[in-house]
């Protein structure tokens, strides 16, 4: 923990945004340095462009290589394209354009020339492919809409993001960006001076390029999603804070077009994040699920006479949530639990009898006992939000959430919704489960406790070789031989998903109480360990130090 973790930014912590830039015209990756190529992670290929890892060259070779992917999969209809508030964002998209422009691909710009959040891109790709319309969703044939959203998420100002949505509207799966990713690497290596493109001002006022305006699609659809008429009736009073991200229009549009008691708490947008509070480990993040980053929020809610029952963040791109009351920042875990037995209790009739509730394998078991209470399937799938994308899209998964706060669920009539993370309905669903139950969704928690009993819960990382995590993704439950975590019986040791028997990338052990997995970090020689447990914190401690002991016999 650094010790300025949760104070505000000083100058010294400030990128240099002329310097940044700069570097992501001038700096050319080197193709054979794998710190310099293009890698996608579960969201993206993502990098700095003063460490060569996130510049023209790179957008170039993963623009063309979509092309070339989108053409061989015969999606031949509008690609959405959106951008968050890093300063990467805008040129990147720029580049982008004009590759797509010299392509002839039909190009869907914001109207407002302005940011797009995650989810709203998802939303326009659903659109597109007939969601809402009398004929429905359609994910084959002629025409069918994709995208692309320019955003390192959360990350420091210092990074950049690219990644790619296909015609389902969701994150792309692995073989669609292992594809896209090796073809982008060999544009590297031939030199991506052979992609044709176009003049910026070219590609702007090219036929192909047209406006759609997201924010109005995205704010005036709300109601099918959200019980709105709830959160006004009931005088909810809202403070929103996009922490500078893509949200920022969003919410106040959200505000002004459904009358609700909303202010957005900060509206300005600086690339350095100067405003910011620092993370855990002292750097600029922009993570709503952090209390250290969250921290001023948090102290606004705690003052006496506090001006909002409900106040909430996004991140830079706006598909993740974070939930604050007069109790403090609600651990993510904790407010999925609560979300999903809000929602499968009578808050959704319309929803599909058999609606699965979708959790990956990382997050709390506070959800597994909430879903045999509701006896209501669990699936539980790996790390990534691509897994609950067929679910949200045929309905047979009302809610899916992942540990790191990102979820997404079905409209009101169940219809799918994004198949993205929206952190924006999930921060609206906070103040929907406060107007329609008058409970805070910190009370409604401590509720689930009572009844399930308390957990503890946390992530820690361990340090591995490239060598060992390499045999850590590649676990057997054969290799462990441990029988005994933390004086309890193991009773599983998983490699591969309970939902859908995916591949995890690591290891999941189980006992009556407690439970850890462990992930190889995809950028860091380390490898995590979440762990939670049912009895006590000393025992999550055991929980993670006995961890670290199973792994290792099974890696010897």
């Amino acid at each position: 923990m650094d010790p300025r973790a949760g104070t505000l930014a000083q100058p010294s912590d400030l990128i240099n945004v002329d310097e940044l830039i700069s570097a992501y015209f001038d700096l050319r990756p080197n193709p054979d340095d794998p710190a310099q190529k293009v890698t996608f992670g579960t969201s993206g290929h993502r990098g700095s462009s003063l460490d060569s890892a996130f510049n023209e060259a790179h957008i170039l070779a993963i623009t063309a290589a979509i092309i070339e992917y989108r053409k061989g999969q015969r999606f031949d209809g509008p690609l959405f394209i959106g951008r968050d508030t890093h300063a990467l964002s805008l040129p990147a998209t720029n580049t982008a354009l004009e590759v797509l422009a010299a392509a002839g691909v039909e190009v869907r710009v914001d109207a407002r020339d302005s940011y797009t959040p995650t989810p709203a891109v998802s939303h326009a790709i659903l659109r597109a492919n007939g969601v809402g319309s009398a004929s429905g969703l359609r994910t084959q044939g002629a025409g069918l809409a994709d995208g692309i959203v320019v955003t390192p998420s959360h990350n420091p100002p210092r990074d950049g993001g690219f990644k790619y949505n296909p015609p389902h509207g969701g994150p792309a799966d692995s073989d669609a960006t292992s594809w896209i990713a090796d073809r982008a690497n060999r544009w590297l290596r031939e030199g991506v001076e052979g992609i044709p493109r176009l003049g910026l001002e070219a590609a702007k006022n090219a036929e192909t390029t047209r406006p759609y305006d997201y924010l109005a699609a995205y704010v005036d659809d709300l109601p099918s999603v959200l019980n709105l008429d709830a959160i006004r009736s009931a005088g909810v009073r809202i403070g929103a804070d996009p922490l500078g991200g893509a949200s920022v229009e969003y919410w106040g549009a959200i505000a002004e077009r459904h009358k609700l008691d909303l202010t957005v708490v900060n509206p300005e947008v600086d690339p350095r994040w100067s405003f910011m509070t620092l993370d855990w480990d002292g750097k600029i993040r922009m993570d709503c699920s952090s209390p250290h980053a969250m921290a001023s929020l948090v102290a606004r809610m705690s003052a006496p006479n506090a001006a909002f029952d409900i106040a909430t963040g996004n991140d830079a791109d706006s598909d993740r949530h974070g939930i604050v009351t007069a109790d403090g920042l609600l651990n993510p875990n904790h407010f999925l639990a609560t979300a999903i037995s809000y929602l499968y209790g009578t808050a959704r009739p319309g929803w599909p009898a058999g609606a699965a509730i979708g959790k990956t394998l990382v997050s709390s078991s506070l959800i597994d006992r909430v879903a045999a209470g509701l006896d209501r399937r669990l699936i539980e799938v790996p790390v990534g939000f691509k897994w609950f994308v067929p679910g949200l899209l045929d309905g047979s998964i009302g809610f899916g959430g992942e540990e790191s706060a990102g979820a997404s669920f079905l409209r009101l009539n169940g219809d799918v919704w994004t198949t993205d993370k929206d952190g924006i309905i999930l921060a609206l669903l906070a103040s929907e489960i406060l107007a329609t139950t008058g409970e805070t969704p910190s009370a409604r928690h401590r509720d689930l406790v009572e009844q399930y009993g308390q957990s503890w819960y946390a992530r820690v990382d361990a340090p591995a070789t490239l060598e060992e995590k390499a045999r850590l993704a590649a676990l057997t439950p054969s290799q462990v031989t441990s029988t005994q975590l933390a004086g309890e019986p193991i009773t599983a040791a998983l490699t591969e998903a309970p939902g859908n028997g995916a591949k995890i990338g690591g290891l999941k052990v189980t006992t009556k109480n407690a439970w850890f997995a462990a992930r190889p970090s995809g950028t860091e020689n380390v490898y995590k360990i979440y762990a939670e447990s049912f009895v006590s914190e000393d025992h999550l401690k055991q929980v993670q130090d006995e961890a670290r002991v199973v792994v290792s016999a099974a890696l010897a």
